[in-house]
């Protein structure tokens, strides 16, 4: 990369286990990435997060300037308000921004995180349905480890040993606790390694389509997403049980943070609300309150900064997120 000035563009995308981070230059080139877990200190994440960012940036152009930032996923308003955010966008919208980006024919797309799924359902790169689950974690990522570690078997390894299974075993699946305690019996009784992981692996395939895909038209092209479509064993499940081929596009584990960033771009802020890297070394805390404005007696989140409170969210009506903390 040469040393000219470049405007980029930062996505942002914090969920329950990991977050991602893509930086984008004006032609949508991702010149950065990063996934990472959060080990459930998501504040701590983000700042670790920053850090490394700005240490590419200055290892590489120094003179990359952050024109915008975007925020998506489960966390999305406490990050954004953290790192001053010119856009916060739900994860249907910042995944089918993303997708679109890549696959422009996409009607169907499959994403697991790590302690829920999706289904997002396109018709000409435009969301016409979707669904979530938050309730179960059959078949999410955090399950998928914990039968990993159950099991001694590296996860980066789970899915290949499931593509040498000849015999898949039947696992109940329709419930973490039933699929696990099935496993073990499995074992028990004397079941191969290899046939138990497969087995478990279709059983997650099915029970996403029986949960999350009931009742959704799921056509090809299809597209798999998330940190639980690095598992060549549930890209196989799901190719089974579709009859269809799976999609795993370039960046299918930080799509959600592309696509934020994409928006962002496309809004091309004059003057972004960044707060610049230096947030990475001030104190930062959260903490709640209950309103009692109201009957809804809303529990209101505030963010702050050095002390300073610099944003609250959660509440109904707007009463306390729409003052300006500036």
């Amino acid at each position: 990369m040469n040393q000219k000035s470049l405007k980029t563009y930062l996505g942002i995308d914090i969920g329950s286990l990991t977050i991602k981070f893509v930086l984008i230059d004006e032609k949508a080139e991702v010149l950065y990435w990063k996934y990472e877990r959060t080990g459930g200190r998501p504040v701590e994440a983000i700042k670790n997060g920053l850090k490394k960012v700005k240490d590419w940036i200055e290892s590489h152009n120094p003179q990359i300037e952050i024109c915008g930032v975007g925020t998506t996923g489960s966390g999305r308003y406490l990050i954004g308000s953290i790192v001053g955010a010119d856009v916060i966008k739900n994860e249907i919208t910042a995944h089918a921004k993303g997708v679109t980006h890549f696959v422009p024919e996409a009607k169907t797309v499959i994403e697991i995180g790590g302690q829920d799924s999706k289904i997002i359902i396109l018709e000409n790169g435009v969301v016409v349905d979707f669904a979530l689950n938050y309730l179960c974690s059959a078949g999410t990522g955090a399950f998928l480890d914990a039968q990993a570690f159950r099991l001694g078997i590296p996860i980066e390894k789970f899915g290949e040993m499931a593509l040498k299974s000849k015999n898949p075993t039947q696992i109940a699946s329709r419930c973490s606790v039933f699929a696990e305690s099935d496993m073990i019996h499995k074992q028990q009784i004397g079941h191969k390694i290899e046939d138990i992981i497969a087995g478990l692996c279709q059983g997650l395939a099915r029970n996403y389509l029986a949960g999350v895909g009931k009742g959704k038209k799921i056509l090809p092209p299809i597209v798999f997403l998330g940190g639980v479509s690095e598992n060549v064993g549930m890209r196989w499940a799901f190719r089974e049980a579709l009859g269809q081929e799976i999609i795993v596009p370039k960046y299918n584990t930080v799509m959600g943070a592309f696509g934020v960033a994409l928006l962002v771009k496309e809004m091309a802020p004059q003057n972004t609300k960044f707060r610049g890297f230096e947030i990475s070394d001030k104190e930062i805390e959260c903490d709640s309150f209950q309103c009692s404005g109201c009957p809804n007696k809303c529990e209101v989140i505030q963010a702050k900064i050095e002390g300073k409170i610099v944003a609250r969210w959660g509440d109904r009506c707007g009463k306390w997120s729409n003052l300006r903390y500036d």
